[in-house]
């Protein structure tokens, strides 16, 4: 009977224990973790490229991001786009998508003599160069698997999908339509889950082979996780490592 108190006692501080983990994580992310500028892989290339000086940058832009996959947001998708265009410091990036929004209203504005300055009689930029970037390709579950593993009443499983999206971007001369340059490219978008359960059966089994009866009293706990990857940072990878490989070969590109 000792041994059999014994064991609650330790059960019990396990439990106290693992209770307080989670309380002490719930508290130090009560108030969420701060907002952090994006320093992932794709936008270290982007910065890796060096600053070209403004004087010797295409005029370029993009209209519309198209998509054929019914998932990806395509005015997200434009922002990211022209977002990347920025973050790269190889172009002078025009805006078109929204134009006839803040900088039409504003020019309106200088016309009627409500602003100063004169940008209403300021010509808008021409652009040498536009990017056409679609959405082209999405297979869902490409690879997955799963599996499990039992002992004593503990269960323990696990597994893996991944899907893949992929995007086509060109490169057009304004002057004479012609196609510059194009680029596609892939990225896999990975998840994955993990569980165990039974750890009571386990505990029974356990206390059964040393010839001892918790009365209903056994301990029980399980775990799940899961993990998916964000589909939003993989489009915004895509547009990252497609900008990349273009900006690359910009000092290619001729508008005869």
């Amino acid at each position: 009977m000792k041994s059999l108190n014994q064991f609650f006692i330790k059960m019990s501080c396990v439990g106290t224990l693992a209770l307080s983990g989670v309380a002490a994580v719930s508290a130090a992310y009560a108030e969420g973790k701060d907002p952090v500028s994006d320093r992932s892989s794709t936008t270290k290339k982007l910065e890796s490229l060096g600053k070209v000086d403004m004087a010797a940058r295409p005029l370029v832009t993009v209209y519309e991001v198209t998509s054929n996959v019914g998932e990806i947001d395509a005015r997200a998708a434009t922002a990211m786009f022209t977002t990347a265009l920025v973050k790269s410091r190889q172009f002078r990036v025009l805006e078109r998508n929204k134009i006839m929004g803040g900088v039409a209203k504003e020019r309106e504005m200088n016309q009627s003599g409500v602003s100063s300055g004169n940008s209403a009689t300021r010509q808008i930029k021409g652009a040498n160069v536009i990017f056409e970037a679609t959405f082209s390709e999405a297979t869902a579950s490409k690879n997955t698997s799963s599996g499990g593993f039992s002992i004593g009443g503990l269960q323990l499983g696990g597994g893996s999908n991944q899907d893949e999206v992929g995007m086509d971007v060109r490169v057009l001369s304004v002057g004479t339509g012609e196609v510059l340059d194009a680029i596609n490219v892939r990225k896999a978008v990975e998840s994955s889950q993990s569980s165990v359960s039974g750890i009571g059966a386990l505990v029974d089994t356990i206390a059964s082979a040393k010839g001892k009866d918790l009365k209903g009293f056994t301990p029980d706990a399980n775990f799940q996780s899961a993990r998916k990857e964000s589909m939003d940072r993989a489009l915004r990878a895509l547009i990252e490592q497609a900008i990349f490989e273009l900006a690359k070969r910009a000092g290619e590109w001729t508008d005869d």
